[in-house]
């Protein structure tokens, strides 16, 4: 995977080059719409190997909300910005640089919190094999993740026994049959909000 590993750093890069007046402007409307709290969210997650790392991402939520870890939409604990920057993903343009620092990459699994990746049992593991990824197979099957948590009686109880595994499942795919094609195309449908075939489904 070296190709991988050169392409994240590099793409990571410009980005961050590109990007860096859209990340200003949403650092400001954070810090004035959202006052009393920091512009970043940082949290430790479980990445490669393992090993734990800190996740950056711009603040969606009110400060000291003290809610569960599976978010659902529409909660209170979810800001009016913060909802539209979860809604298109601005909210996870920090990530940049976690890819940038080696952390993470563009594709792969999420990043979990340490309590789910405890949870993993026998081949399960191999998923820790990976680098974290902004975007990845799971990702955008359940890109609509929080509105489908939404409609459930319990959610925190569908997340763990229904989409918790599946992605796993997913994600043990990807990491069997990795595919650079594959990575490339799965940026491509998340940028654009597409959906694509993938190991006999569409995500």
């Amino acid at each position: 995977m070296f190709l991988k590993f050169l392409f994240d750093r590099i793409a990571a890069l410009f980005g961050l080059l590109v990007l860096w007046p859209v990340l200003l402007v949403v650092a400001v409307l954070i810090k004035f719409k959202m006052p009393g709290g920091p512009v970043i969210f940082k949290q430790k997650r479980v990445g490669r190997e393992g090993r734990l790392f800190t996740m950056y991402k711009f603040r969606s939520m009110t400060v000291n909300h003290g809610g569960s870890s599976v978010s659902v939409a529409g909660e209170s604990r979810i800001t009016p910005l913060g909802a539209k920057l979860r809604r298109y993903k601005l909210d996870e343009l920090p990530e940049l640089w976690n890819v940038l620092i080696g952390d993470m990459s563009f594709v792969g699994p999420r990043p979990d919190v340490p309590g789910y990746a405890d949870k993993l049992q026998g081949e399960e593991r191999e998923v820790l094999k990976l680098r974290p990824g902004i975007t990845g197979p799971a990702s955008l099957k359940y890109r609509n993740e929080e509105d489908l948590l939404a409609q459930q009686a319990d959610p925190q109880r569908y997340n763990d026994e229904v989409i918790y595994p599946d992605k796993v499942r997913i994600n043990l795919y990807y990491l069997r049959h990795y595919s650079f094609v594959k990575d490339l195309q799965m940026m491509v449908c998340t940028v654009l909000g597409h959906r694509m075939y993938y190991n006999n489904e569409w995500i």
